[in-house]
């Protein structure tokens, strides 16, 4: 947790790899995830690196291991879930688990080939046996005729010009049958009569059952069909046609013999058929039962061993050529463990030359490290999604995780719904090492990933609920109301009380429609409500005035409170990279502009909330006729919310025209002075540098770092900084468009704040109306019939409550407090334009890789 606060310090290593024990020493920094290698390869294409080909070996490898995932996917054999994860395999092994893999795939692919063409001759078959027995009853000839011609003759000399001869001689008549597609019958039938001319007769009928087809596996319905032609042509035609329709054409048995030959033999071949596949299918399951208690720890080798020549393609090599040098970013609390898993690679090969590292000095700007955990991720990665933060500034995170969940509560706020939400995120979070719920969908994902989140959004909205005194639009009455209303009875006071106060009476209570509570009257008011929001205002009919003051108010201190403490961060920042010149030019004045308008405007809230009491109410001034006087100056005399109030407004308003000018212009002013004061200066330090390289304002701050410590002594090679590299006009521009955003932002942003308020209407509104609509209409109901009317109603109001203000109402405040963090809160100190730091860990890779292979 200490390294939430500010990134971690990090810096460039360099490796020296012997060329035996590289891989060895890479699997060992891959199973720690300490560092992240820098391409010293940039320039060189990825077909022309050292170690290519191995990377085209593992893909082969993750091709082959892909291909058993499928078939041991499709085989419904289930894979085994282990925990465990295997190290990456010594190179030795490598060449040893190729072969097998190859050898493992040919066999399966000749087995499973095997299956499928034993498996379409059994489809067909079956299908043969059909279109014999439905053809059967298409056609009834007389025996006596049967001797007299063939069903198919030879037609090579036959014309087609003599209609008549033809159908004197019987003999020239053909036959044609098989199966086509239910969907494709009546095309067929059109297209057969239009390119037959009629000389055809098609017989049609429909199998009982949906066959597979051989060559799809689709199942699907089948019509039989018989075509009888005459002539040579014509049957070609007919043939043409049939394969146009992928229609499965079987040979027609020329008499009832051979009918029933063929259907004794079709059966004795189909059940050698089913006995063939299955001996075959059992065949090929053991072979991927066997393949599949290795498979995925095949899967996780060979990525870890691809991942690792990737990494060693990044590396470059000596002179001798036979020590690789890679450069890696490591934490520095990290160092020994980076040393440690070399010597651990080294050992592991048997190399007598061990690996080593030494750290080297830069000037880039290292990636940012922050560390997080399963609470704080969520956290982080809301921060993070506006953008990585720059190396070494205040992380917004640490802050997020209080400040977001209390603003959400703030727009949120309602005991019921904020207990609902809090008991689902509690289900999440000790169910957290469910398996389901960790591979979920998409949107079941989002909620588990950010259960810590929900959680906590539950529990402000539970406290900010009992602070509105807000359970699904009704109060609580816990400690007991401190409005009495008996006291506002005319027979509970003398008669000189009487005369002087307006009481009520019994014609009072009976001819009027609303009842005011007075509270200078004595007993009436007798104190405030000890937590929140008194119960009494939730039957009063000014209750949104006075809820809508309230809230309001409270929206603006709370935006005022959030902006101000964001630009106290950014002093941190100042004095972590040593620019204590920005706390004076630039933080100080921003805190004074801030607090002397918007700060003042809190003081006076805060002052007429105790200065006055129900008896002086009608008195007191309002606040925004005397915030907007402050800066007219008006001529006549006010009455103030206190004495001297004119007098103090104008320090104030002093204060802030003064610190508009030194926020413009106090910076550049500074730096120029810098610049002016010698014509060429740096500093010699170790390590890398906090700063860009082309920064001109880095260019004037070495030189006032060398003032801070007496160095005076100006050198003609100084990091080859000339004068003409510092540009005062940037400067100022860029200054003068942080200065204007920041006046016209402190604006701005104070009104966003009011969303704070409007939110929170709009959800106490929305809950209103839905129990008014629905389970006041169901609880009124009093009669037999209202018991069983409630039970629907409440059923229909517990949906609606959930979809309405849990589902929708709950992204709306959520979206506004990540808007209230991203543009009012972090802009006032977090920069966020770094690089998030990516270690070479197997642990990432091996999750990954494992849904890409379930998924295949």
């Amino acid at each position: 947790m200490g390294s939430l606060f500010r990134s971690e310090s990090m810096c460039l290593a360099q490796l020296f790899l012997q060329s035996g024990t590289a891989y060895e020493c890479l699997s060992a920094l891959g199973e720690k995830g300490l560092v992240q290698f820098r391409d010293l390869n940039q320039n060189v294409s990825s077909f022309q690196r050292k170690f290519v080909g191995e990377v085209k070996r593992c893909e082969e490898l993750e091709r082959i291991l892909v291909y058993l995932v499928q078939e041991i996917t499709r085989a419904d054999i289930p894979l085994p879930e282990g925990e465990a994860s295997p190290p990456a395999p010594p190179v030795k092994h490598v060449l040893e688990m190729q072969e097998q893999l190859q050898k493992l795939e040919v066999e399966l692919r000749e087995v499973t080939k095997n299956k499928e063409k034993l498996r379409k001759n059994l489809l067909e078959l079956v299908e043969y046996t059909h279109m014999l027995r439905v053809t059967k009853t298409f056609l009834k000839r007389n025996v006596e005729f049967e001797p007299t011609y063939e069903e198919f003759p030879a037609l090579e000399s036959d014309s087609l010009l003599d209609y008549s001869c033809m159908q004197r001689l019987g003999a020239k008549l053909g036959f044609v049958s098989g199966l086509i597609q239910q969907g494709k019958v009546e095309a067929f039938e059109r297209m057969l009569w239009r390119a037959c001319k009629g000389y055809t007769i098609v017989t049609y009928a429909e199998l009982d059952e949906a066959l597979e087809d051989p060559e799809t596996g689709e199942v699907i319905k089948w019509y039989v069909f018989l075509i009888s032609f005459w002539g040579e042509q014509i049957g070609h035609k007919v043939k043409k046609i049939c394969d146009c329709y992928h229609c499965h054409i079987y040979p027609y048995p020329n008499t009832a013999e051979e009918r029933r030959e063929i259907q004794e033999g079709l059966n004795t071949r189909i059940q050698d058929l089913y006995t063939v596949l299955h001996k075959t299918e059992d065949y090929l399951r053991q072979v991927l039962c066997k393949a599949a208690e290795s498979v995925c720890s095949r899967v996780i080798q060979v990525r870890k061993m691809k991942a690792i020549y990737h990494m060693l393609n990044m590396c470059s090599f000596d002179v001798t050529n036979k020590c690789l040098i890679a450069e890696v970013w490591c934490p520095e609390v990290d160092l020994p463990g980076l040393r440690r898993a070399l010597e651990e690679g080294s050992r592991e090969s048997g190399a007598t030359i061990p690996s080593f590292m030494n750290t080297i000095p830069t000037k880039e700007t290292p990636p940012t490290l922050i560390r997080t955990n399963k609470f704080t991720e969520g956290f982080q990665n809301i921060v993070d999604a506006y953008g990585v933060g720059s190396y070494r500034e205040v992380n917004p995170a640490l802050f997020t995780i209080i400040t977001f969940p209390f603003l959400f509560g703030v727009m949120f706020g309602d005991l019921g719904h904020g207990f609902v939400m809090f008991l689902f995120a509690l289900l999440l979070v000790l169910n957290e090492n469910h398996p389901r719920l960790s591979q979920s969908q998409e949107i079941l994902r989002m909620f588990f990933d950010g259960r810590y989140i929900l959680l906590l959004m539950g529990l402000f909205s539970v406290y900010t609920g009992l602070i509105y005194n807000d359970c699904f639009s009704k109060s609580l009455n816990l400690f007991g109301s401190g409005w009495n209303v008996s006291a506002m009875y005319s027979s509970s006071h003398s008669p000189e009380e009487q005369r002087k106060m307006v009481l009520w009476n019994d014609s009072t209570i009976r001819h009027s429609r609303t009842l005011q509570l007075d509270p200078n009257i004595p007993g009436v008011f007798r104190g405030p409500y000890p937590f929140g929001i008194d119960p009494i205002w939730n039957l009063a009919t000014n209750r949104l005035t006075f809820l809508n003051s309230f809230k309001m108010k409270m929206s603006v201190i709370l935006g005022i409170f959030h902006m101000t403490f964001g630009v106290i961060l950014g002093i941190f920042n100042h004095l972590h990279f040593r620019k204590k010149f920005n706390i004076y030019l630039v933080s100080v004045p921003e805190i004074l502009f801030m607090l002397c308008i918007f700060g003042y405007l809190i003081f006076m809230i805060i002052y007429k909330w105790l200065a006055y009491s129900a008896e002086t109410s009608r008195e007191a001034p309002s606040i925004l006729i005397e915030f907007i006087n402050m800066f007219l100056f008006p001529s006549s005399e006010t009455h103030g919310l206190y004495p001297g109030q004119a007098h103090v407004q104008k320090v104030l308003l002093a204060l802030t025209v003064l610190a508009v000018p030194v926020l413009f212009l106090g910076k550049p002013l500074f730096l120029l002075w810098l610049h002016n004061g010698r014509s060429c200066f740096g500093v010699s330090r170790s390590g890398y540098t906090l700063v860009r390289k082309d920064s001109e304002e880095e260019v004037s701050l070495l030189g006032s770092q060398d003032i801070e410590e007496g160095n005076n002594r100006m050198e003609e090679g100084c990091r080859e900084m000339t004068c003409e590299e510092f540009n005062f006009g940037e400067i100022l521009m860029t200054q003068a468009i942080h200065s204007i955003e920041y006046c016209l932002g402190c604006i701005s942003n104070t009104a966003s704040y009011l969303r704070l308020w409007a939110l929170s209407l709009a959800h106490a509104q929305l809950s209103d109306v839905l129990w008014a609509m629905l389970m006041r209409v169901g609880l009124r109901v009093d009669n037999t019939y209202g018991v069983l009317l409630l039970l629907p109603v409440m059923t229909f109001f517990a949906v609606l409550t959930v979809f309405i203000l849990l589902v929708m109402e709950g992204l709306s405040a959520f979206l506004h407090a990540i808007r209230l963090h991203w543009v009012e809160f972090q802009n006032k100190f977090y920069v966020g334009a770094g690089t998030k730091f990516v270690p070479f860990s197997f642990s990432l890779l091996s999750s990954k890789f494992s849904k890409d292979d379930s998924i295949a």
